[in-house]
């Protein structure tokens, strides 16, 4: 069976992003998937990259540069234990699904967080060896989010600009530089102003793409598919 990673950033757990999450869980098990599920608020992840990232000695402990110190700490698996218990699920998984609420077109910290330490030089990625070389290229990501804002604010001609403005320093910048091969993202607009039916809709409409989800094919990894 395909293995899961289900990197999970809501305090909430009977929040949509909560259900989501939870009806994930239920259809890839079902499926006969193996979900893992990193719920970084209930983990308490730490989002800082800070020097307790590395184990023991810095390779230059004059200037610190945390790029260059997490890239040596992988070579010598020297990088703190929470970094690599991730590293070794995303290692494991074929889909990596990433359910959080939008955060300033972004992010939340804790999610950044995750991506800023676990996908270090080394792991993820090198020079040369990113985008299509990138070392997680037998892998697919898939962005599950939440807004505040409806549907019609995320268009071209909306207030907001079109929603896939926003994706492109998440799945280009992130996802797809270490390789990623993305799948399109769902993205579940506005539901602290939806009603209790159409956050019902929001979850099954979820639920019923995952059955299919390993039949898709990943988007166009270029800009025009963005800005085109």
């Amino acid at each position: 069976g395909k293995k899961v990673l289900i990197v999970y950033a809501h305090q909430e757990p009977r929040s949509l992003n909560g259900s989501l999450k939870k009806v994930a869980v239920e259809e890839l098990s079902k499926q006969g998937c193996t979900v893992t599920v990193s719920d970084l608020y209930a983990m308490d992840f730490e989002p800082r990259t800070t020097r307790k990232d590395v184990i023991g000695a810095l390779s230059n402990p004059e200037f610190f540069n945390y790029g260059v110190e997490a890239y040596e700490a992988f070579k010598r698996r020297c990088l703190a234990s929470d970094i690599t218990d991730e590293q070794k699920k995303v290692q494991e998984a074929d889909l990596v699904i990433f359910q959080f609420p939008l955060y300033w077109f972004g992010m939340p910290a804790i999610l950044k967080g995750w991506m800023d330490r676990v996908l270090c030089q080394g792991f993820a990625f090198d020079i040369p060896g990113f985008y299509d070389a990138g070392f997680l290229k037998n892998k697919l990501a898939l962005l599950s989010l939440t807004t505040g804002g409806t549907a019609e604010m995320y268009t071209k001609t909306g207030v907001s600009g079109d929603f896939r403005y926003f994706l492109w320093p998440l799945q280009h910048g992130a996802l797809h530089f270490c390789g990623f091969k993305v799948l399109a993202p769902q993205i579940s607009f506005a539901p602290e102003i939806a009603s209790e039916e159409e956050r019902k809709a929001m979850v099954a409409s979820w639920a019923q793409r995952l059955k299919t989800i390993w039949e898709e094919e990943p988007i166009d990894c270029t800009p025009p598919w963005y800005f085109g």
